[in-house]
Protein backbone atom coordinates (compact mmCIF):
# COMPACT_ATOMS: atom_id res chain seq x y z
CA UNK A 1 0.00 0.00 0.00
CA UNK A 2 1.21 3.39 -0.85
CA UNK A 3 1.29 6.65 1.30
CA UNK A 4 1.07 9.84 0.50
CA UNK A 5 4.48 11.81 0.67
CA UNK A 6 3.73 13.69 3.76
CA UNK A 7 1.66 10.80 5.44
CA UNK A 8 4.71 8.38 4.41
CA UNK A 9 7.71 10.54 6.06
CA UNK A 10 5.75 11.04 9.64
CA UNK A 11 5.12 6.99 9.40
CA UNK A 12 8.58 6.59 8.64
CA UNK A 13 9.98 9.21 11.04
CA UNK A 14 7.68 7.33 13.51
CA UNK A 15 9.21 3.56 12.28
CA UNK A 16 12.82 4.58 13.38
CA UNK A 17 12.34 5.95 16.63
CA UNK A 18 10.73 2.48 17.01
CA UNK A 19 13.27 0.23 16.05
CA UNK A 20 16.19 3.08 17.53
CA UNK A 21 14.55 3.13 21.53
CA UNK A 22 13.22 -0.38 21.16
CA UNK A 23 15.82 -1.92 23.08
CA UNK A 24 17.13 0.95 25.53
CA UNK A 25 13.68 2.18 26.20
CA UNK A 26 10.60 0.14 24.89
CA UNK A 27 8.38 2.26 26.57
CA UNK A 28 9.03 5.31 24.56
CA UNK A 29 9.31 2.80 21.51
CA UNK A 30 5.73 1.73 22.02
CA UNK A 31 4.62 4.65 22.07
CA UNK A 32 6.03 5.91 18.43
CA UNK A 33 4.84 2.32 17.04
CA UNK A 34 1.35 3.67 18.41
CA UNK A 35 1.37 6.67 16.43
CA UNK A 36 2.63 5.38 13.33
CA UNK A 37 0.07 2.54 13.94
CA UNK A 38 -2.76 5.21 13.85
CA UNK A 39 -1.64 6.66 10.72
CA UNK A 40 -1.11 3.73 8.46
CA UNK A 41 -2.72 0.91 10.22
CA UNK A 42 -2.59 -1.02 6.62
CA UNK A 43 0.71 -1.11 6.32
CA UNK A 44 2.54 -4.71 7.19
CA UNK A 45 5.87 -3.06 8.33
CA UNK A 46 3.79 -0.62 10.71
CA UNK A 47 1.51 -3.57 12.20
CA UNK A 48 4.96 -5.63 12.76
CA UNK A 49 7.01 -3.02 13.84
CA UNK A 50 3.99 -2.29 16.68
CA UNK A 51 4.16 -5.95 17.24
CA UNK A 52 7.70 -5.89 18.16
CA UNK A 53 7.25 -3.02 20.35
CA UNK A 54 4.34 -4.50 22.01
CA UNK A 55 6.41 -7.78 22.79
CA UNK A 56 9.23 -5.89 23.84
CA UNK A 57 6.54 -4.21 26.49
CA UNK A 58 5.61 -8.04 27.46
CA UNK A 59 2.17 -6.84 25.76
CA UNK A 60 1.85 -10.43 24.67
CA UNK A 61 -1.87 -10.32 23.49
CA UNK A 62 -1.85 -7.14 21.71
CA UNK A 63 1.43 -8.39 20.18
CA UNK A 64 0.08 -11.50 18.62
CA UNK A 65 -3.11 -9.79 17.25
CA UNK A 66 -0.64 -7.27 15.56
CA UNK A 67 2.09 -10.23 14.05
CA UNK A 68 -1.30 -11.76 13.10
CA UNK A 69 -2.46 -9.01 11.14
CA UNK A 70 1.17 -8.18 9.48
CA UNK A 71 1.34 -11.93 8.83
CA UNK A 72 -2.30 -11.52 6.66
CA UNK A 73 -0.65 -8.92 4.09
CA UNK A 74 2.46 -10.29 3.61
CA UNK A 75 1.57 -13.89 3.56
CA UNK A 76 5.04 -14.69 4.84
CA UNK A 77 6.02 -17.04 7.84
CA UNK A 78 8.57 -14.96 9.29
CA UNK A 79 7.09 -13.70 12.45
CA UNK A 80 6.28 -17.91 13.52
CA UNK A 81 8.75 -18.18 15.96
CA UNK A 82 7.86 -14.73 17.71
CA UNK A 83 3.96 -15.29 17.63
CA UNK A 84 4.82 -18.95 19.01
CA UNK A 85 7.16 -16.81 21.80
CA UNK A 86 3.51 -14.80 22.43
CA UNK A 87 1.72 -17.69 23.02
CA UNK A 88 4.05 -18.90 25.99
CA UNK A 89 3.82 -15.17 26.98
CA UNK A 90 0.25 -15.40 27.77
CA UNK A 91 0.94 -18.79 29.41
CA UNK A 92 -0.01 -21.21 26.54
CA UNK A 93 3.34 -23.02 26.07
CA UNK A 94 0.77 -26.11 24.85
CA UNK A 95 0.10 -24.07 21.94
CA UNK A 96 3.68 -22.79 21.07
CA UNK A 97 4.26 -26.14 20.89
CA UNK A 98 2.24 -27.07 18.30
CA UNK A 99 2.91 -24.10 16.16
CA UNK A 100 6.54 -25.93 16.37
CA UNK A 101 4.74 -28.66 14.74
CA UNK A 102 3.30 -26.94 11.74
CA UNK A 103 4.17 -27.24 8.11
CA UNK A 104 5.29 -23.07 8.45
CA UNK A 105 8.15 -24.34 10.38
CA UNK A 106 9.55 -25.90 7.04
CA UNK A 107 9.53 -23.07 5.55
CA UNK A 108 11.47 -20.16 7.94
CA UNK A 109 14.83 -20.05 7.22
CA UNK A 110 17.59 -21.23 8.89
CA UNK A 111 17.89 -18.68 11.15
CA UNK A 112 14.06 -19.03 11.91
CA UNK A 113 13.63 -22.51 12.34
CA UNK A 114 16.50 -22.11 15.35
CA UNK A 115 14.81 -19.78 16.86
CA UNK A 116 11.63 -21.75 16.72
CA UNK A 117 13.81 -24.59 18.62
CA UNK A 118 14.54 -21.79 21.38
CA UNK A 119 10.80 -21.20 21.85
CA UNK A 120 9.77 -24.76 21.45
CA UNK A 121 13.17 -25.67 23.98
CA UNK A 122 11.18 -23.14 26.20
CA UNK A 123 7.61 -23.97 26.01
CA UNK A 124 8.80 -27.70 26.69
CA UNK A 125 10.72 -25.51 30.18
CA UNK A 126 7.41 -24.12 31.19
CA UNK A 127 5.40 -27.46 30.95
CA UNK A 128 8.18 -28.71 33.51
CA UNK A 129 9.90 -30.73 30.38
CA UNK A 130 13.26 -30.10 31.56
CA UNK A 131 14.97 -33.43 29.90
CA UNK A 132 12.53 -32.97 27.03
CA UNK A 133 13.95 -29.07 26.86
CA UNK A 134 17.90 -30.20 26.41
CA UNK A 135 16.60 -32.76 23.89
CA UNK A 136 14.69 -30.30 21.60
CA UNK A 137 18.20 -28.63 21.66
CA UNK A 138 20.21 -30.46 20.49
CA UNK A 139 20.78 -30.30 17.06
CA UNK A 140 23.38 -29.78 14.18
CA UNK A 141 23.57 -26.13 14.85
CA UNK A 142 24.26 -27.21 18.14
CA UNK A 143 27.14 -29.54 17.53
CA UNK A 144 28.36 -27.17 14.88
CA UNK A 145 32.01 -25.50 15.43
CA UNK A 146 31.18 -22.48 13.39
CA UNK A 147 29.73 -19.17 14.63
CA UNK A 148 26.32 -17.92 13.20
CA UNK A 149 24.22 -15.19 14.81
CA UNK A 150 22.08 -17.78 16.40
CA UNK A 151 25.21 -19.73 18.11
CA UNK A 152 25.71 -17.84 21.54
CA UNK A 153 22.08 -18.12 22.39
CA UNK A 154 21.37 -21.88 21.50
CA UNK A 155 24.28 -22.79 23.51
CA UNK A 156 23.76 -20.41 26.07
CA UNK A 157 20.04 -21.99 26.15
CA UNK A 158 21.37 -25.48 26.78
CA UNK A 159 23.85 -24.48 29.32
CA UNK A 160 20.99 -22.93 30.79
CA UNK A 161 18.99 -25.80 30.71
CA UNK A 162 21.86 -28.28 31.69
CA UNK A 163 21.93 -26.52 34.81
CA UNK A 164 18.32 -26.52 35.55
CA UNK A 165 18.45 -30.79 35.40
CA UNK A 166 21.44 -30.72 37.76
CA UNK A 167 23.67 -31.45 35.27
CA UNK A 168 26.44 -28.99 36.65
CA UNK A 169 29.39 -30.44 34.61
CA UNK A 170 28.14 -30.44 31.48
CA UNK A 171 26.36 -26.27 31.98
CA UNK A 172 29.68 -25.49 32.89
CA UNK A 173 31.43 -26.86 29.70
CA UNK A 174 28.54 -25.21 27.63
CA UNK A 175 28.50 -21.96 29.25
CA UNK A 176 32.33 -21.84 27.85
CA UNK A 177 31.63 -22.83 24.59
CA UNK A 178 28.59 -20.22 24.74
CA UNK A 179 31.53 -17.18 25.75
CA UNK A 180 33.48 -18.39 22.77
CA UNK A 181 30.80 -17.39 20.26
CA UNK A 182 29.62 -14.97 22.40
CA UNK A 183 31.64 -11.97 20.98
CA UNK A 184 29.74 -8.76 21.65
CA UNK A 185 28.40 -10.03 25.51
CA UNK A 186 24.77 -10.51 24.18
CA UNK A 187 24.64 -12.98 27.26
CA UNK A 188 25.72 -13.30 30.94
CA UNK A 189 27.30 -16.46 30.16
CA UNK A 190 30.88 -15.27 31.62
CA UNK A 191 29.14 -14.64 35.06
CA UNK A 192 26.91 -17.59 34.79
CA UNK A 193 30.82 -19.32 34.50
CA UNK A 194 31.71 -17.54 37.37
CA UNK A 195 29.46 -18.00 39.55
CA UNK A 196 29.29 -21.87 38.52
CA UNK A 197 33.40 -21.78 39.52
CA UNK A 198 32.53 -20.02 43.24
CA UNK A 199 34.68 -16.85 41.36
CA UNK A 200 33.72 -13.50 43.30
CA UNK A 201 34.71 -9.95 42.03
CA UNK A 202 35.93 -7.49 44.20
CA UNK A 203 35.93 -3.43 44.28
CA UNK A 204 40.23 -2.92 44.60
CA UNK A 205 39.39 0.27 44.54
CA UNK A 206 36.72 0.40 47.06
CA UNK A 207 38.20 -2.27 49.89
CA UNK A 208 39.50 0.09 51.92
CA UNK A 209 36.72 2.67 51.74
CA UNK A 210 32.94 1.90 53.38
CA UNK A 211 30.68 2.16 51.24
CA UNK A 212 26.93 3.55 51.63
CA UNK A 213 24.99 0.26 53.18
CA UNK A 214 28.19 -1.45 54.38
CA UNK A 215 27.89 -3.03 57.78
CA UNK A 216 29.47 -1.24 60.34
CA UNK A 217 31.28 -2.60 63.38
CA UNK A 218 29.34 -0.87 66.50
CA UNK A 219 32.18 -2.14 68.69
CA UNK A 220 34.47 -0.44 67.10
CA UNK A 221 32.53 2.72 66.30
CA UNK A 222 32.36 2.48 70.19
CA UNK A 223 35.87 2.25 71.28
CA UNK A 224 36.93 4.72 68.62
CA UNK A 225 34.20 6.76 69.72
CA UNK A 226 36.32 6.52 73.86
CA UNK A 227 39.58 7.36 72.45
CA UNK A 228 38.13 10.57 70.72
CA UNK A 229 36.74 11.55 73.97
CA UNK A 230 39.86 10.52 76.43
CA UNK A 231 42.03 12.38 73.97
CA UNK A 232 39.68 15.69 73.98
CA UNK A 233 39.71 15.07 78.45
CA UNK A 234 43.46 15.05 77.98
CA UNK A 235 43.80 18.43 75.64
CA UNK A 236 41.28 19.59 77.68
CA UNK A 237 43.43 18.86 80.87
CA UNK A 238 46.35 20.19 79.20
CA UNK A 239 45.05 23.38 78.80
CA UNK A 240 44.00 23.85 82.63
CA UNK A 241 47.48 22.86 83.79
CA UNK A 242 48.94 25.67 80.62
CA UNK A 243 46.70 28.19 82.41
CA UNK A 244 47.28 27.20 85.92
CA UNK A 245 51.31 27.77 84.51
CA UNK A 246 50.72 31.03 82.72
CA UNK A 247 48.60 32.43 86.36
CA UNK A 248 51.80 31.29 87.83
CA UNK A 249 53.65 33.24 85.35
CA UNK A 250 52.02 36.62 85.54
CA UNK A 251 52.09 36.02 89.78
CA UNK A 252 55.89 35.58 89.70
CA UNK A 253 56.03 38.50 87.01
CA UNK A 254 54.28 40.87 89.26
CA UNK A 255 56.33 40.05 92.20
CA UNK A 256 59.81 40.88 90.49
CA UNK A 257 58.32 44.45 89.29
CA UNK A 258 57.30 44.75 92.73
CA UNK A 259 60.76 44.10 94.66
CA UNK A 260 62.14 46.39 91.34
CA UNK A 261 60.18 48.64 92.70
CA UNK A 262 61.27 48.44 96.84
CA UNK A 263 65.03 48.38 95.03
CA UNK A 264 64.54 51.90 93.57
CA UNK A 265 62.98 53.22 96.17
CA UNK A 266 64.85 52.02 99.29
CA UNK A 267 68.24 53.32 97.17
CA UNK A 268 66.11 56.96 96.76
CA UNK A 269 65.66 56.51 100.48
CA UNK A 270 69.39 56.01 101.52
CA UNK A 271 70.38 58.67 98.48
Amino acid sequence: MSLPKTLAEDVARNLVMVAKLIDEDPEQAYAYSRIALRLASRVAAVREAAGFAAYATQKYAEALAEFRAARRMTGGVDLWPVMADCERGLGRPERAMAMAGEPEVQKLDKAGQVEMRLVAAGARRDMGQIEAAIVTLQSPELASNSVQPWTARLRYAYADALLSAGREDEAREWFGKTIEADKDGATDASDRLAELDGVEFVDAMGEDEDEPGTPVDADAEADADVDVDDDIEADDEADADDDIIGEGEVAAEADDKNSDKNSDKNSHDKG
